[in-house]
């Protein structure tokens, strides 16, 4: 179970984006981001409950908790608010990879590079 700030949850603007707020989620020990999910009141009380990933599928529009087919869980060490109260970030330790392709992170895929 996660230690709450309820100050800091009092500040999470779900009606901003229709009920939802994006969560990127980030690895807790190489700080590589792994992939972005939706989470709505409920998905964010579940991980606070928990202390694993839960978010909100806007496609199946139900409530889901990472792993809970692939056992690719992610167990949440810290859930920080950004300064509008709109976007989540979740530094979690992952088990097994992120991206349901089978790549550890979501973002594999380079469109533009300094050179």
């Amino acid at each position: 179970m996660l230690q709450v700030n309820e100050e800091n949850l009092r500040v999470v603007d779900f009606e901003k984006g229709g009920g939802l707020v994006p969560v990127v989620v980030q690895d807790a020990s190489t700080k590589e981001v792994l992939m972005v999910a939706y989470a709505n009141r409920e998905a964010l009380e579940k991980t606070l409950k928990t202390g694993f990933a839960h978010y909100y599928s806007r496609s199946r529009k139900k409530l889901w908790k990472k792993g809970e087919t692939s056992g690719n869980v992610q167990r949440v060490k810290k859930i920080l608010v950004d300064c509008d109260g709109d976007t989540l970030l979740y530094v979690v330790n992952q088990e097994g990879v992120a991206c349901h392709t089978g790549e550890y992170s979501c973002f594999f895929r380079t469109v533009g590079e300094e050179k």
